[in-house]
């Protein structure tokens, strides 16, 4: 008697006469669908087959598949009895319909959700594609941004000293937006894509983050960690769902503090990843350690000279005018930028073990358009595919490259436009880390009911 056993509580049944020397413990993979007859092999000739009108018969599907993990045998009178014990096997991704895609790009704010990357494809391969004129370093564009980010900002300040309080929350969010723009620029130097000579990026980059007490050779090491493992799931720097079996350890207030955070906070969220990851030694290697206490000198010197000068000028309200509100504008843009590039419901995180490269990179890397003005002073940091494919593209080429993608590679790429739809769904289900539907919300099922979810999920608009 052969007797499989599924996951869903569907056993099937056949019977093979086998000989009584073939009763020891056997281990085989078998994989059953509805399309091909499935052999479940012993160490003699013969073997048991069932086939798709087999399993339809006893209520498999068409589609569904199981697979074997673990066969025993044990001695009857008739002979032997096989027990297979068998696990699910994911159904194919709703990702390889275009209709269905089409449907979770309606649900989940997308224009175009992208096919699943095939297998075969490396990074190399897409890399291959791009013009050569989308790594050249041109150090005039190079200081251009530069310039735009120096005139913007100095804008900001100049809007915010002379606006009236009831437009000071414009005038900080210009501003905000401005400095978000030092940020690229010190982006692109740590990845030594901002001009030729590599000391003066170095320079270049320890100054742009210091309006932001945001230190350089930390941030660099760690993002660098980000784009070899994005998308991996504790690999990743940059963040990664919440792990269950982690979460029920916490005590109450950090899971609350995790609601929140994740929740309507999710904006700012990037403040504690700056406090957390950059300023503890001990998160970094031996050799990094030198560049980091320079770094970090650089952070302490600027928060002891130029916080205090802002006070004496302007007053404790002048810090928290000039100096907190355009840091916390930075953060909105920071948290929102990496939210965005890398989380949706259809975007998986994977375990190190079955991740792939190209399916991070090109497949779960998001292009998000934004309001021209922020794409502008944020010098296209949204034009995000490309660089995860090559993070030696300069800022300035961005687009260019993203223009080869498109022609290339279209069919893969997961594309919006920044809208509610969007950010809803991102702050009301992606959560908990799940490996068959990639993510679960805090507030899904009576056990995991979050207040702080359902009341965001009701307040915040779907619009897109």
């Amino acid at each position: 008697m052969a007797a499989t056993s599924c996951g869903c509580g569907i056993s099937l049944q056949s019977r093979t006469a086998i000989g009584s020397h073939q009763k020891a413990s056997i281990v085989r993979q078998a994989v059953m669908s509805s399309s091909q007859p499935t052999m479940l092999r012993f160490p003699s000739s013969r073997h048991v087959c069932l086939s798709g009108t087999h399993l339809a018969s006893k209520g498999i599907s068409a589609g569904q598949s199981c697979k074997v993990k673990r066969l025993r045998l044990s001695k009857s009178i008739t002979g032997c009895q096989v027990s297979a014990i068998a696990t699910p096997v994911a159904t194919p991704s709703p990702l390889n319909d275009a209709e269905e895609r089409q449907q979770l790009a309606e649900k989940y704010g997308f224009t175009q959700i992208g096919e699943p990357v095939p297998s075969g494809i490396t990074l190399k391969n897409v890399m291959d594609t791009f013009p050569p004129e989308v790594f050249q370093i041109n150090d005039l564009k190079a200081w251009i941004t530069v310039l735009i980010s120096v005139v913007s900002y100095s804008l900001g300040l100049f809007m915010i000293a002379k606006s009236p309080w009831y437009l000071l929350p414009l005038a900080w969010a210009w501003t905000g937006t401005a400095v978000t723009g030092f940020f690229v620029i010190g982006h692109d130097c740590a990845h030594k894509s901002f001009a030729t000579n590599k000391l003066l990026e170095d320079i270049v980059g320890t100054l742009a983050f210091l309006p932001l007490i945001y230190p350089y050779e930390p941030w660099r090491f760690k993002h660098d960690r980000h784009h070899a493992k994005t998308n991996m799931l504790e690999e990743d720097t940059a963040w990664h769902p919440v792990v269950r079996e982690e979460w029920n350890n916490l005590p109450k207030s950090m899971q609350v503090l995790l609601e929140y955070s994740m929740g309507p906070l999710r904006p700012w969220a990037s403040i504690g990843h700056w406090l957390v990851w950059h300023f503890d030694l001990k998160k970094y290697r031996p050799s990094e350690i030198p560049r980091v206490k320079v770094s970090l000198a650089a952070v302490f010197a600027f928060m002891a000279v130029g916080w205090p000068l802002i006070i004496y000028y302007t007053g404790i309200a002048g810090w928290f005018k000039f100096w907190l509100m355009p840091w916390l504008g930075y953060h909105f843009w920071m948290s929102t930028f990496t939210m965005v590039h890398h989380t949706a419901p259809h975007i998986p995180f994977k375990d190190s073990k079955d991740w792939n490269a190209a399916a991070a990179q090109l497949g779960g890397t998001v292009h998000c358009d934004y309001p021209k003005w922020v794409e502008v002073l944020c010098h296209d940091i949204s034009v995000h595919i490309p660089h995860h494919i090559s993070q030696k593209i300069p800022s300035y080429n961005l687009r260019l490259a993203h223009e080869s993608l498109v022609n290339n590679w279209g069919k893969y790429l997961n594309i919006t436009t920044w809208n509610w739809r969007l950010m809803k769904t991102i702050m009301t289900e992606c959560h908990f880390y799940d490996d068959e539907e990639n993510y679960k919300s805090f507030d899904n099922g009576a056990e995991d009911k979050s207040p702080v979810i359902g009341v965001l999920r009701k307040v915040m608009p779907e619009t897109v």
